[in-house]
């Protein structure tokens, strides 16, 4: 299981990748809101002010945990960039016929 702020953090890498790559390309893509739907298993110890963690539950361990506590979430996450007001773009690649 990864920790569900471990998979927002490699998230928001990827769509910093993604965005760097957007630079100087004819074709951008307008970045909206990215939703996920989690398979996450909640964990808190039995001490008094412990937190309770969220662990995303990796593929193919999706079974073994359903059967404990297992729940569905479901994020959405709109990207900004800090001081930017408009919205961050990613890159595709163009093709010959573009310009």
């Amino acid at each position: 299981m990864v920790e569900l702020a471990r998979v927002i953090r490699d998230l928001r890498e990827e769509v910093g990748q993604a965005i760097a790559a957007a630079e100087g390309e004819a074709l951008r893509f307008e970045l909206g809101s990215i939703e996920l739907d989690l398979s996450v298993a909640l964990e808190s110890s039995g001490q008094a002010g412990a937190k309770v963690r969220f662990w995303v539950v990796e593929s193919g361990a999706d079974a073994a945990v359903r059967a404990t506590s297992a729940q569905r979430v479901s994020l959405t996450l709109r990207p900004a960039l800090a001081g930017a007001d408009d919205p961050p773009y990613v890159s595709g690649r163009a093709g010959a016929h573009e310009r």
